[in-house]
């Protein structure tokens, strides 16, 4: 079987810093993300608790961001999507960076979603996801 497309929501907490902020330790995680070519989006902690979300999608968004910020208070969520190598590579980098800005220890969740049932473009897991809720919704308003 070749390589599973995958979409990846993984919550990076640092523990073990000189400083209580994460800004640096974010920044870096983004760099590595950046570099990956895998498509992906930082969660703004604060923004996805005070705005009202649109979508399940940002809906559970915003509560594994809270689940992560009450159990470290420094923690920063992000998506991550392709193939499942190249994810897991991905979140691998990630710690790797994040120690080497002198985090101690590291704690991650990871929640990875496959399928198999139908193509997914690359890029367009999260995005797929997200429009096709939204359709659901905006029924209930026509």
């Amino acid at each position: 079987m070749p390589d599973l497309y995958a979409v990846a929501d993984f919550c990076l907490i640092p523990i073990g810093t000189a400083n209580t902020s994460v800004a640096e330790e974010v920044a870096e995680c983004q760099r590595v993300l950046e570099k990956s070519g895998l498509k992906y989006k930082h969660i703004n902690v604060v923004t996805s608790i005070s705005t009202t979300p649109t979508s399940l999608v940002a809906v559970a968004t915003a509560l594994t961001s809270v689940s992560c910020l009450l159990l470290e208070m420094n923690a920063f969520d992000s998506f991550a999507e392709g193939p499942w190598s190249a994810v897991s590579q991905a979140i691998h980098d990630c710690h790797a960076a994040v120690h080497a800005k002198g985090a101690l220890r590291i704690a991650t969740d990871i929640r990875i979603g496959t399928r198999v049932d139908r193509e997914i473009a690359p890029g367009e897991g999260n995005d797929g996801k997200v429009k096709r809720v939204e359709e659901i919704l905006a029924k209930d308003h026509a």
